[in-house]
């Protein structure tokens, strides 16, 4: 089964343009109003309502006209068009525009936090051959809104989003290694996630679906593995998020995975990715029509998703590149500034956050990158990880009813609001730094030169693996600190099997997204290291 959560991308293309404007030819009758489009339509209606608002100053009374606002006309247009679709096969259907193959595994997969999958599917897609002794397996880790597709096929030919990096000759040289790359759970583009069908009821898990993370990602990624009999992998490989989950296959089966690269990562999300991560969630969320995450029956909360991946967009290049490309240009000087998007990189930005806003479903959104904010590799939270698992086996095996998330809000806010500290960290003790923040690795990275106890501690199951690390110093989302903090966490484990690399900005501007974009530096590395 595909788990249809997609929405159709070429809806985009009927609905508005980057620069705000929707030429919307509506064949509804419902919403056909003579020979005027929709976007007219909320036009007309938006002046309607601005004549009848006393807040607005009438033109009458006033000596400038109210403005106009064709970004949100057609924002409201595109809703309108919304809400006319069939909702017989839900809002979005898949993404892939080809076949990709199905994993489908019945036994129970147990969640780090406590929730439970009775079955669940992963979509994957494969390239080159597995040879006979299955020693030749690279394990292919995603991005956060990636699909299973990094490479066309034959019964998919459309581009895959790592394209140039495979094939034969590439980086993952199709002619030496069979090439696996998988959808999280948790996302939207085939397998198991917050769209797909609980098979307790026949509904949408909408916000029913328990909290994820990475580990659990790749546990189930795994099982996979196990189905095509692969014992061991040749390498783990990823970026992004992908470099997250590569790390993590290394730690959690270590005698299982031969090499690792891990690009544009870490190995403990940081507080100002988390912060970049949560705004998204928030904006997505406040939006009206996300309804708390059922939405699949009406009209999906496209606003949200598309100031959501602007936010994103900020942290994935780099202001050099920006100012190169874009400087200060407005996109039509000869016209009066407007709030709408006006100077190119506004309308860079709205382009961008348009084109996503029905490519992805936006319950994936906020579960997929909360397991990235719960990201750590750390000994101690690995620990209260395996005997919180324990405690929830132990249920399992125990009771007829399996755990769960604790559907209830558990969370509490400080009765004192937070209150900067003091310039000078310092000045902080131990102790103090311990009440502050809960965190040991916190008040260990504070108190000690190099790289935090806990971490070297957390890594130490890869000290033997042949590691690449590496790092983009443009890279304002995954800093090049955060790789480093990974490469010498690893040597001060005891490993002397680690490259860590790092790309200056006199060779790439291109921030995170370099990964996606630089075939000679970032592949050149990965095809020496393999």
């Amino acid at each position: 089964m595909v788990t249809r959560s997609c929405m159709n991308v070429e809806f985009y293309k009927q609905t508005s343009s980057f620069s705000g404007r929707a030429a919307i030819r509506a064949s509804s009758p419902s919403i056909r109003l003579g020979r005027r489009s929709i976007q007219s339509h909320q036009s007309n209606r938006a002046q309607a309502t601005a004549a009848q608002d006393p807040r607005v100053p009438q033109q009458y009374d006033s000596s400038n006209p109210a403005l106009s606002f064709p970004c949100l006309d057609a924002l409201e247009a595109k809703s309108a068009l919304l809400s006319t679709r069939s909702l017989s096969s839900g809002p979005e259907p898949s993404y892939t525009t080809g076949r990709h193959e199905q994993f489908r595994s019945d036994q129970l997969l147990l969640l780090d936090w406590g929730g439970v999958l009775p079955e669940f599917e992963i979509a994957y897609e494969t390239w080159g051959k597995l040879n006979s002794q299955k020693t030749n397996a690279i394990l292919l880790h995603t991005g956060l809104s990636a699909s299973s597709h990094a490479h066309s096929t034959e019964t998919n030919p459309k581009p895959g989003w790592w394209e140039k990096f495979i094939g034969p000759g590439a980086p993952l040289d199709t002619d030496k290694y069979f090439v696996i790359c998988t959808n999280v759970i948790g996302g939207c583009f085939g397998s198991t996630g917050p769209s797909s069908v609980d098979p307790s009821d026949g509904k949408r898990y909408a916000t029913r679906f328990p909290i994820l993370t990475l580990d659990d990602m790749v546990r189930a990624q795994f099982r996979l593995l196990d189905s095509l009999g692969i014992s061991k992998l040749y390498a783990s490989v990823g970026s992004s998020m992908g470099g997250m989950q590569s790390l993590a296959a290394g730690v959690l089966f270590p005698e299982r995975v031969g090499k690792i690269v891990s690009i544009s990562g870490c190995a403990r999300s940081h507080p100002y990715s988390i912060a970049m991560r949560h705004t998204q969630r928030q904006v997505l969320m406040m939006d009206p029509n996300w309804a708390r995450g059922f939405y699949y029956d009406s009209i999906p909360p496209h606003s949200g998703m598309k100031l959501a991946r602007e936010i994103a967009t900020v942290t994935y290049r780099s202001g050099p590149e920006w100012e190169k490309r874009f400087g200060r240009k407005r996109a039509d000087p000869s016209k009066q500034p407007a709030l709408c998007p006006d100077f190119l990189i506004e309308t860079y930005l709205d382009h961008a956050g348009e084109k996503f806003s029905l490519d992805y479903d936006p319950n994936s959104l906020l579960y997929v990158s909360k397991a990235m904010d719960l990201f750590d590799l750390g000994h101690s939270h690995q620990q209260a990880t395996r005997q919180r698992r324990a405690k929830n086996e132990l249920i399992i095996s125990s009771s007829s009813q399996p755990p769960h998330n604790d559907p209830s809000c558990s969370l509490t806010l400080p009765e004192e609001p937070y209150e900067e500290q003091p310039a000078e960290l310092s000045s902080v003790s131990s102790t103090d730094e311990f009440v502050i923040s809960g965190d040991s690795s916190v008040s260990s990275s504070l108190s000690t030169p190099g790289p935090p106890a806990d971490l070297v501690a957390g890594l130490t199951p890869l000290k033997n693996h042949p590691i690449l690390v590496m790092g983009v110093a443009s890279d304002i989302l995954f800093p090049a600190w955060q790789q480093r903090e990974v490469a010498d966490s690893l040597r001060a484990a005891g490993s002397g099997k680690v490259e860590h690399l790092e790309l200056g900005e006199d060779v790439s501007m291109f921030g995170h997204d370099t990964f996606l974009l630089d075939l000679e530096n970032i592949g050149g590395p990965i095809r020496r290291f393999l």
